[in-house]
C-alpha cells in the first residue's frame, strides 16, 4: 500500500471508530442546521479534526480542503475530506453513511478511502494501482444493457434550482433499468459502482469531498466518470456521471435531451 494510502486508511479508521461509538448515542448529540435539509453533528466535526490531524501530523505541509471547516494551507498535495457522508442518515440511525478522503496531487486524484463503520467495508485505490475492498480487487460490473442495470442516484435536498431537469431524467432512467436506489451517500454510491454493486450513478450539486475519493475508485476499477455532458468538469460542477463503460455511455444518452445550461458543465 502506497504510504500515503496507508495514513489516510489510519485517518478514515480513527474516524470512523469515532462515528461508530457515536452511533449508540445519537439522540444525545448536538446537532445544526446549516440550511434545509443539510446538517451538521458534533460527531461530524469530531471526526474531521480526528482526520485532519492524523493527516497533519504525517504531512504537516499538505492542504487540507474539508467539509466542515473549509480550505487551509497551500501545498501541490491537498487532502479532500467528507468526515461523515450521510450525516441525515446518521442522525436517523439508517446505517450507510461513510468516512471519505482523497489525495490530490497537482491537481490529480492519487489516493482515495472510503470507509463504511457500521460494514467495516474499507474502500481503496492508488492512481495506477487498481481498486480494493478489504484487500479484494474491485472492478466494475459486466452488465452491457440498461434496461438490465442497477442505478444509483440521490435526489436533490438543499438546492433545487435543477429539481424539474432531474426529475425530467429520474423518469427516463426509471423507465428503462432494472432499478433505480437512493441510499444517501454519495460517497458509498460511487464505491458501489466501482464494486459492480451498481452498474452506473448519476447526481447533480455534489462537492468536491462528496466525490473526490469515490471517482478514483470507478475508475481504477475500470469504469467512466464524467460530468453529465460526458466531459472532465465533475469535481467543479457536482453533476456527476458514473459507470461501467457500456452504461454509462447508455446514461449521457437518457441524460442528454434534459440538460439545462446550467447542467453542461
Amino acid at each position: 500500500m502506497h504510504p500515503m494510502l496507508n495514513i489516510a486508511v489510519k485517518a478514515a479508521r480513527r474516524a470512523g471508530n469515532l462515528i461508530h461509538r457515536a452511533s449508540d448515542n445519537i439522540d444525545h448529540l448536538t446537532v445544526t442546521k446549516k440550511s434545509q435539509a443539510d446538517y451538521v453533528s458534533e460527531v461530524d466535526r469530531a471526526a474531521e479534526r480526528t482526520i485532519i490531524e492524523t493527516l497533519l501530523e504525517a504531512y504537516p505541509s499538505h492542504a487540507i480542503l474539508a467539509e466542515e471547516s473549509g480550505a487551509q494551507g497551500q501545498s501541490e498535495y491537498v487532502w479532500i475530506i467528507d468526515p461523515l457522508d450521510g450525516t441525515t442518515n446518521f442522525l436517523h440511525g439508517f446505517p450507510q453513511y461513510a468516512v471519505s478522503i482523497a489525495l490530490q496531487h497537482n491537481g490529480v486524484l492519487s489516493q482515495a478511502v472510503i470507509y463504511d463503520p457500521t460494514k467495516n467495508d474499507l474502500f481503496t485505490a492508488s492512481r495506477g494501482r487498481g481498486a480494493f475492498l478489504n484487500d479484494k480487487r474491485l472492478r466494475v460490473s459486466k452488465r452491457k444493457e440498461m434496461i438490465d442495470s442497477l442505478i444509483g442516484t440521490g435526489f436533490p435536498y438543499t438546492r433545487f434550482e435543477h429539481m424539474d431537469a432531474y426529475m425530467d431524467i429520474f423518469k427516463d432512467v426509471m423507465q428503462n433499468s432494472a432499478g433505480l436506489r437512493r441510499p444517501g451517500s454519495a460517497a458509498l454510491d460511487l464505491a458501489y459502482t466501482a464494486a459492480g454493486r451498481f452498474d452506473g450513478f448519476f447526481e447533480t450539486g455534489l462537492k468536491p469531498w462528496d466525490i473526490a475519493a469515490g471517482c478514483l475508485l470507478i475508475t481504477e476499477a475500470g469504469g467512466i466518470v464524467s460530468d453529465l455532458a460526458g466531459n472532465q468538469n465533475y469535481l467543479a460542477s457536482g453533476h456527476v456521471c458514473a459507470g461501467n463503460p457500456h452504461i454509462h455511455e447508455q446514461l449521457l444518452k437518457i441524460i442528454a435531451p434534459h440538460l439545462t445550461d446550467g447542467l453542461k458543465g
